[in-house]
């Protein structure tokens, strides 16, 4: 999770112990995230869009998902078009606003995962029909 607010992270990690998931760490800086998300590649990154530092949220999912394949959901109090417009460009898989339901948290989180399960699926029977393409050439030759 990436909250730069200790209280806000204190009470979004009770929330989601609350409902059953783990928190397998706490980062308040985009570039902090970035090192934590290699260290610990965890299944969903819940990522505040204003971040106190040189790097905001969006800016930090970026290089994120950029190196590797976490899911992100944004968490933001702002909601304003600039700002969904520069969260949409990254892909994320939500975007939540504070003040968030604890339903709310659970449903997008379920999404995030379940929806990032079945690109991974699709990737990877992608992989298999390429290779059984290029194996039926080389059979066929």
């Amino acid at each position: 999770m990436v909250e730069d607010e200790f209280i806000e992270a204190a009470d979004l990690k009770k929330r989601l112990e609350r409902l059953g998931y783990s928190v397998s760490g706490i980062v308040g800086t985009g570039e902090a995230a970035i090192q934590k998300a290699e260290e610990l590649f965890p299944d969903l990154i819940l990522m505040d869009i204003m971040l106190k530092g040189s790097m905001n949220g969006i800016q930090a999912a970026d290089q994120i998902m950029e190196k590797s394949d976490i899911p992100v959901i944004y968490l933001t109090a702002y909601y304003d078009n600039d700002t969904l417009e520069k969260a949409k460009k990254t892909a994320p898989y939500g975007y939540i606003i504070k003040p968030y339901e604890d339903m709310g948290l659970r449903s997008a989180i379920e999404m995030a995962v379940y929806n990032h399960h079945n690109e991974q699926r699709l990737k990877n029977s992608a992989k298999v029909l390429k290779f059984s393409s290029e194996m039926l050439k080389e059979i066929n030759r």
